[in-house]
């Protein structure tokens, strides 16, 4: 569990350009951002805004061109390639909006994947561990149960217990109810939110839906690179 009194990310003045010379393009341009234990909060913007470049620098799929982008206290400028992979393994989760489990793999093998990942052999222990979770998302008695036997609602389930196995104190949540019905999505949107109450991990959620951002403690709203808003949501 993160320390409540440590951010969980912090980005300061964050650019992204690409190409070079004449033809360079910045995307984002400047970026400050904060995020603490335990918050939930949503990142929102029009298509073209910066939102998939910015989850990219946060995820350490990308490098930004410049300033500093700390995740849990560590500081990621001049880590290499196997260091930021190690990074993003032990300390963000992920979940998609579409899902990418593995489909000729059980639910419980899916969710154990990144402790696999990490420790190179598997063990009970982690499988275990990835029964446990799927406990706690509903779907205890799906474990052995191959991933493209699911529903779509059920196969996102999976990808969320996949994102927590490894306790990171971030998840990143990329349109994670965008192929959901409304039912289904707010289930989903359910799970993370109680996973965010329990064990005071912090999400950074993706969405296009103003009802679901309109349910999270803050709204952070990118346009055209730049930060242009970030409130927090009244309960009033």
């Amino acid at each position: 569990m993160a320390d409540p009194i440590a951010n969980v990310l912090s980005l300061v003045g964050i650019r992204k350009s690409y190409g070079s010379g004449e033809m360079e393009s910045e995307v984002l341009h400047g970026l400050d951002l904060t995020l603490r234990a335990g918050e939930f909060a949503a990142l929102i913007g029009p298509s073209g805004s910066g939102k998939s470049t910015l989850l990219n620098l946060i995820g350490l799929l990308d490098r930004p061109t410049g300033g500093q982008l700390d995740i849990d206290g560590q500081a990621t400028v001049g880590l290499d390639d196997t260091g930021l992979t190690r990074l993003r393994g032990e300390r963000i989760g992920f979940v998609f909006q579409h899902h990418h489990l593995i489909p000729a793999f059980s639910a419980q093998e899916n969710v154990a994947m990144p402790l696999l990942v990490a420790r190179g052999r598997p063990d009970a222990e982690m499988f275990e561990r990835a029964g446990r979770l799927l406990e706690q998302v509903g779907l205890g008695d799906r474990r052995h149960h191959l991933a493209n036997r699911l529903s779509g609602g059920q196969q996102q389930r999976v990808a969320i217990a996949r994102a927590l196995i490894t306790d990171p104190p971030l998840v990143l949540a990329d349109e994670p109810t965008g192929n959901l019905d409304t039912q289904s999505a707010d289930r989903v949107f359910d799970l993370l939110r109680d996973f965010n109450q329990r064990q005071r991990t912090t999400f950074l959620i993706v969405t296009h839906d103003p009802r679901l951002a309109a349910r999270c403690d803050r709204i952070i709203e990118l346009v055209d690179g730049r930060i242009v808003a970030d409130q927090a949501v009244s309960r009033a």
